[in-house]
């Protein structure tokens, strides 16, 4: 390479500090660099590397060629093969064929790169900031021998012209990150603090309905009852058809109340298991519905769901109570099929029914929301939608495996 006069390197540092100047991004600025830093030091190849997450994995960003360094997710800078520049163990990294040089082969190395590019003749030098490693330059060409100890001089220079400016880019993007993860954080805890409140006043209805229903049910039936027993009291004779009509009358107040305390508590879930408890609120609210609508209970998920806490499988319960008892009063629907799914990352429940759909059925009141609410109480995953052949409605709730009990998922 022909040697460059000092006046025209100083033109070419400056072009790339001009250059520099209001890059807001890591590729941008990169890309922006290029044809300068080509002129000091020719390359069909160049990236610049920074290390991010504690020094622990780096990120590249490259020009002229696209390769997999540049397009793969953070990796490890232990398995870079310029990591020993990186851990500040040598002053630069410069070779004649990385393709069968040691140094850039070692087990794990992520070199593959280099040998799809046939990427050989390679100069590294680090980015640094107050003594601190915070990346590398690195300049490649295919030719083998091309590079010598005054490229790497040049590059040096190039480097530290470079590194400010990328340390601030770095400190912006991890600022910028930082404030999208807090403002996230606020999201959740007043999306959780507003499901809350929509959940507690959700059960102060509830209250209230139990209250009514055993005021005006279950309490007017046993009045009535107290007085046809008075009644009967003051007669001398008592025929069977008469106290036949009171015990009827009395099984038929302790079934109503049965069944407003089995709405309140969910039973035969703590007694019998999830799948059980579900396939009897599917019996019991088809037969009261008197809809005809054929059910398909399907459980692959080995006994785990048994296995969840208390106040997690009863949230579970209660949202496909509630999605079941949608499609009964709404969907008008002739199938339903609920699934109860173990799958690698947790368990997913689905109400699946063929009925009108999400549109044209009519509003189901704040039933929707509360699912929704209980959900999020129990870091799970709500989503409701048309079912997968656009017919009917498709609900699912999913656990992630994070709240489910130890298990080889």
């Amino acid at each position: 390479m022909l040697k460059m006069a000092p006046a025209a390197l100083l033109d070419h540092y400056i072009g790339i500090s001009r250059l520099l100047a209001g890059q807001l991004e890591f590729h941008s600025a990169i890309r922006a660099v290029a044809v300068e830093i080509a002129h000091i030091i020719p390359h069909d190849h160049l990236d610049v590397c920074i290390i991010r997450h504690g020094g622990k994995y780096h990120t590249a960003y490259e020009t002229g060629l696209e390769t997999a360094w540049g397009t793969h997710p953070p990796a490890l800078v232990s398995q870079s093969p310029i990591r020993a520049l990186l851990w500040g163990e040598v002053p630069y990294m410069l070779t004649d064929d990385a393709l069968t040089d040691a140094r850039f082969n070692f087990k794990g190395a992520f070199i593959q790169p280099a040998f799809e590019q046939g990427l050989r003749s390679r100069i590294h030098l680090p980015l640094k900031v107050e003594g601190d490693i915070i990346g590398a330059l690195s300049c490649s060409s295919h030719q083998k021998h091309f590079y010598t100890m005054e490229d790497v001089d040049n590059a040096r220079s190039i480097a530290d012209l470079l590194s400010a400016y990328f340390f601030a880019l770095r400190a912006a993007d991890q600022a910028q990150k930082s404030a999208i993860v807090e403002a996230e954080a606020r999201v959740r805890e007043e999306a959780l603090r507003l499901g809350a409140l929509n959940l507690t006043e959700a059960l102060e209805r509830e209250r209230q309905r139990i209250g009514m229903d055993l005021h005006d049910q279950t309490l007017a039936d046993l009045t009535r009852l107290a007085r046809w027993l008075e009644r009967l009291a003051g007669e001398q004779v008592v025929s069977g058809d008469e106290l036949e009509s009171v015990a009827r009358s009395l099984q038929h107040s302790m079934q109503d109340l049965r069944q407003i305390i089995e709405e309140a508590k969910p039973s035969v879930l703590q007694l019998f298991g999830f799948s059980q408890a579900i396939e009897n609120h599917l019996d019991r609210s088809i037969r009261d519905s008197g809809s005809g609508l054929r059910q398909q209970l399907v459980d692959e998920t080995n006994g785990v769901i048994d296995q969840l806490d208390q106040t997690v499988s009863i949230a579970l319960f209660r949202i496909t109570q509630e999605a079941i008892n949608n499609v009964i009063r709404h969907a008008r629907a002739n199938n339903i099929v609920v699934r109860l799914l173990e799958q690698v990352d947790g368990i997913s429940i689905e109400v699946v029914d063929d009925g009108c759909g999400l549109k044209t059925r009519r509003r189901a009141g704040g039933g929707i929301n509360n699912m929704k609410t209980r959900a999020r109480l129990i870091s799970a995953k709500f989503s409701i939608g048309p079912n997968q052949d656009n017919v009917g409605t498709r609900v699912v709730v999913h656990l992630p495996t994070a709240a489910v009990p130890d298990r080889e998922f």
